[in-house]
């Protein structure tokens, strides 16, 4: 009895390996064109969405708002009051300030078309000569008040509105938008 020896063969593969190998690039082609959509549709809706020729619901309510409410220009002009010198209401009466203010009013409405008012004459450095009774509100809230209060964190803005709400008490004529403080110094 003759015994073989098993030997080698070689094969063909089966049909199922090759499958497998085919099957791997015709999935990474399909995500890969699956990504690309993704993102190619993601920058259309994007462009549609900044360019404003896609509106979203929420969107066009906010533009809507943002269009209705255009900002109003209010002309204004600064009146700018003489440095004062000013006894605090503290105790002993030793405390006393040096200030300068400055206000911003605003300017009366001119209808469209015609030209604004002549101006108030003007003394010799370019300033209009500011009003008695601005000057005499802003000394009477200035002689109210004591150091420890202006000295505070807030204490400016304090002021600021002290002098805010006396003006348009006292001074209902001059719309007074804003205070200005070029000088502030307190001493005790």
């Amino acid at each position: 009895m003759a015994t073989t020896s098993p030997t080698p063969t070689l094969e063909a593969p089966t049909q199922g390996g090759a499958s497998k190998l085919a099957l791997i690039p015709l999935l990474l082609a399909i995500l890969a064109a699956i990504v690309i959509s993704v993102l190619l549709l993601g920058g259309i809706g994007y462009y549609l969405i900044r360019s404003g020729k896609l509106a979203l619901p929420t969107a066009r309510t906010a533009q809507a708002t943002v269009a209705k409410s255009e900002p109003v220009k209010i002309l204004s002009h600064t009146v700018e009051l003489e440095p004062m010198v000013v006894n605090l209401a503290d105790a002993g009466g030793k405390a006393y300030l040096r200030i300068a203010v400055t206000l911003k009013v605003a300017d009366p409405e001119q209808p469209k078309g015609v030209k604004p008012a002549e101006e108030k004459p003007k003394e010799g450095n370019g300033v209009a000569k500011p009003d008695a009774a601005l000057r005499d509100t802003v000394l009477d809230v200035l002689g109210r008040q004591n150091a420890e209060a202006l000295l505070a964190v807030d204490g400016k803005g304090v002021l600021k509105d002290a002098l805010k709400d006396a003006l348009k008490k006292r001074n209902n004529d001059v719309p007074v938008l804003d205070i200005y403080f070029a000088e502030f110094l307190v001493q005790r």
